[in-house]
This record gives C-alpha cells, structure tokens and sequence, in this order.
C-alpha cells in the first residue's frame, strides 16, 4: 500500500512538474526546479560558499584572470548559456566545485598539483557540465521529491566550516558543496567536458593525464588535504580507460599551453611556501603551540607580505594571548590588503568588544555578516546589546544563534535563557496535562533547558462532569532539574473529565542555582 501512494506521487508530480530536456545529453529528465529558481541559488550561495572556504585569491589578479579567461572560453562552446563565474579560492586544499546557474570555482590548493593549460581546461570544463547538466539541480529535485513522497505518504496513511565558526544562512550551498555527485553525473562531466575542450581547441590528452594524476595521488601514502577533492571527484582506473576510449572520438592534439600556464602560475609557486607556513602555523595553534605558530606565521610574511590571510592568523595569536590592541593592528592590516574577506571583520569586531570600542566593534561584525552570517557575530552583538541596555535587541541576536548545537549556540541560549525566560517561561518548559489512576489530574513539567527551574505557577482550565467550564491555578513548589521532567497531582478530582477539553498554561517560573 505504502509503495502504491509513493509510485502514485511519483505520476503525479512529473505530471504536474512536466519533464525537461538536458540541454547537453538531451536526454529527458524530472527537474522540480525552475530555470529562473536554478539561477537564484547559484547567485544567492556563491558568496557564503566562497567567504566559507577561504575567500578568493587577489594576490595575483593575472592569475585570476587567466583562469577566468580559459573558463569563459570553455563556456562559450557549452551546450548552455549561463552567466559562468570562475573564481579562484585563496584555499590550499585541492578541490574544484561548481554551483547552479555556472557559479565555478578552483582551489588554490589544485592549481599546484596541474602541468599545463590543458589539464586546467579539463577541470574547468568538468564542472562546467556539472553547471550545464543540471547535476546538482537533479540533486535538489531528487530530495524535494523524495521528501515530499515522505510527506505525503504520512499524511495519507494515517489520515541543528571555516575554523570551526557557527556558520549561518549557508545550508543550501553547504549541502551542494558537500554533495557527492552519482557515477553516472561524473561519466556525463568527463566526457562532455572533453568535448567542450576539443571544441575550445584544447588537446583533450590533458583529461586523461589529469585522472591519471589523481589516481596516482590517491593511491599514494600522503593523502593529506586531498579528502575533500576524493570525496567529491572519486579518482579511479575506470575514469582513466574511459577517456583514454572518448580520445579516439576526438580530434587528435591541440594547445597543451604549458609556457602560458607556468607563466602564469609563477608567482603563486613561488609564493608556495608561504602557504604552506601558514598552513603549519594554523596547525600548531589549534594544537596550543603559541610560539611555533607566530613563527610560521611571521615566515609566511616575509615570503609573501601581500597576502592578507597571514595577518589573520598573528591576530589570532595575539588575541588568544589577551593583547587586543596588538591583535586589532593585524586585523586592520588584513582588512587594508582585502577588505572583502568576512575573518578579519568578525575578528576585529570581538576585540573591539573586548576594548569596549562598542561602536567599530558593531560595525565590523555587521560589516562580517554582509559576506558571511556567522552564529559568533551574532553571538558577540547580543553581548553588545546587552551591554548597553536594549535587552530586546540582544534577544533577537540571541536566538538568531540559539538553536545552533554548537558551543556558541549554547552559549547564546544560556544569554537567551536568562534574558527571555522570567517573561516567557512557557517558551523553554513544557507542561501536559493528564489524568491518573485515582481521578485527579496531574501535570508533567519538562525542563530541556541546563538551568534547574523552580517557583512553577499554571493555570488549568477543564470541563467538569456537568459541562461546566472551570478554571484553577496552581503552583509547583518542587524544582525540576535540568534536562528533567516532574510530576505534580493538581487535587483536582473529577468523576467524568472531559480529557479532551483540559488546557494548561505555565504562567511563571524562575531559573534556580
């Protein structure tokens, strides 16, 4: 029965939904998701996805431009128009990623494990398929429709990032990211996307070294950083055989472009041990090595003092230290090189507050949550708030936060909790009314909160045997502990009570030691 109203849903949404045409395998498919919707996401999450992920890499603009140059060449002989974007993530991680609606980007991080133009042009051209296919707009229409199938189906058988930041606002584009496309969307980007780069005029050759590299990397016994890239392009001896087959089909050679490409790349190699001193001092601070962080950290520097990445990190140091005015000077540092990178924002404004500079420190956790919304500016705001009185702008900051499971989340609901609880009780504790054995009612008092709570006052309205409407007050002198539940006979006894008609309402409580 429950398989027959699935399939019967299934008819009926591809009925009304209709099927589209994949504009580059033609091939008929369920899309739940309209061109013009497809686009709003793409243009919506690209931001937060990138701020996410490092922010983009501005040091050496030629290089960015370069690679934009080669996408958009590769996009103009695509089976789809859309307005591409290709951006290149200040990221050592290796990994590529394509949004809905032609939103791509390259890691930093990748670009140092490529030999020529042509394996560029294959990774570009593979997510642009991913773009032009619809691969994650089938990812959404998918769940959309496996959760309403859900939905329906009960409704008709029964008649809660980047450096551990509280990352808000982005769960869509999170969940594309993080994603893993089927063997078959990854079939389709591989061999589309070395059509599109003979088309271009590329030596499709550079799709099969390109595998090539990754399955010699993922068998290799250093995989660090490269799990996210596996994780997402599953590198193996199949996809290999399978462009080395697609070869045949193609025209034989084109532009390699390994003097272009390693002109281009120059600058960001010699600068690699920079990143790589970075990357060393982010480890050993998130392992409480202070001073062996600041040494990487002022390596990284010196090896390459444009990049503004690095003075986050002396910042960070500085501030973990408690030397707030030393740490804000590498923040506003970090700001002048690139002043559109959400981390030295949020950073700069929590020791703003801690200076009680209220003012700045506003402006730049606003400024953070422009490009970013995270649950730690949000979280530092309603400090902020409650600092200078306006308990109900604190609040509102507060909960923004408060259902995040994470340490600021309950940091914010324990501020939320003591600002918001002796008004609203009846929003953190829950009451049900029920009848016992003996005739009487009895409340059940629960107490998810972590703070015991006491002084508990209710009123209980019900139907008597005569059909006559009575209503009590009551207090609960007993405390209920955190994370608890308590019982409480009412003495109020009825011969016939009408169950159904009892209503409760917790009027006061009071959080206790």
């Amino acid at each position: 029965m429950q398989k027959r109203i699935i399939l019967t849903l299934i008819l009926l949404v591809t009925t009304l939904s209709g099927c589209s045409t994949n504009p580059v395998t033609g091939k008929s498919e369920l899309s739940l998701v309209s061109e013009q919707k497809e686009l709003a996401i793409g243009e919506q999450q690209y931001l937060p996805a990138r701020q996410s992920q490092g922010g983009d890499y501005i040091v050496d603009q030629k290089l960015t431009a370069y690679i934009n140059g080669i996408g958009q060449k590769l996009a103009a002989v695509s089976d789809r128009k859309l307005p591409y974007e290709f951006k290149v993530l200040n990221n050592s991680v290796p990994n590529a990623w394509a949004l809905p609606g032609g939103k791509i980007t390259i890691n930093r991080g990748l670009l140092m494990y490529l030999h020529n133009e042509a394996e560029l042009a294959a990774v570009l051209a593979h997510e642009i398929v991913h773009a032009a296919a619809k691969h994650a707009v089938r990812q959404i229409s998918q769940g959309m429709l496996l959760q309403t199938a859900v939905v329906a189906t009960t409704v008709t058988t029964q008649g809660e990032s980047y450096g551990g930041l509280a990352q808000l606002g982005a769960g869509l584009g999170a969940q594309l990211l993080s994603t893993k496309y089927g063997r078959d969307a990854e079939r389709e980007s591989d061999h589309y996307g070395m059509i599109y780069m003979s088309r271009a005029g590329y030596d499709p050759q550079g799709a099969v070294e390109l595998q090539r590299t990754f399955v010699k990397l993922s068998e290799g016994k250093n995989q660090s950083g490269l799990s996210a890239l596996f994780a997402s392009h599953p590198a193996s001896q199949e996809r290999v055989d399978n462009n080395i087959a697609m070869l045949q089909n193609l025209p034989q050679g084109g532009y390699k472009g390994e003097q272009a490409f390693n002109q281009s790349m120059a600058h960001l190699k010699a600068t690699a041990p920079a990143y790589k001193a970075y990357d060393d001092g982010r480890k050993a601070l998130g392992k409480g090595e202070d001073g062996k962080a600041k040494q990487h950290a002022l390596k990284a520097i010196q090896l390459e003092p444009k990049e503004a990445l690095f003075y986050t990190l002396t910042g960070d140091i500085a501030a973990k230290n408690k030397l707030y005015k030393q740490a804000q000077q590498q923040y506003t540092q970090s700001i002048t090189l690139n002043p559109n990178f959400f981390y030295a924002y949020l950073q700069r404004g929590q020791v703003g507050y801690q200076l009680k500079q209220d003012t700045t420190a506003k402006q730049d956790l606003e400024k953070s949550l422009t490009l970013l919304p995270t649950g730690n500016a949000y979280f530092v705001l309603g400090n902020l708030a409650e600092r200078q009185g306006d308990i109900e702008q604190a609040k509102t900051y507060y909960a923004k936060v408060a259902s995040n499971k994470g340490k600021v989340g309950i940091a914010a609901y324990k501020a939320l909790l003591n600002l918001d609880f002796t008004q609203n009780p009846s929003k953190y504790i829950k009451l049900r009314l029920g009848k016992t054995q003996q005739g009487s009612i009895a409340a059940e008092i629960s107490n998810p909160t972590p703070q015991n709570v006491g002084a508990i006052q209710l009123i209980v309205q019900f139907t008597n045997s005569k059909g006559q409407v009575q209503q009590v007050s009551r207090q609960f002198t007993a405390t209920v502990a955190a994370g608890k539940k308590a019982l409480m006979n009412l003495n109020i006894n009825l011969s016939d009570p009408q169950l159904q008609s009892l209503q409760g309402k917790i009027t006061a409580a009071k959080l206790m030691p």
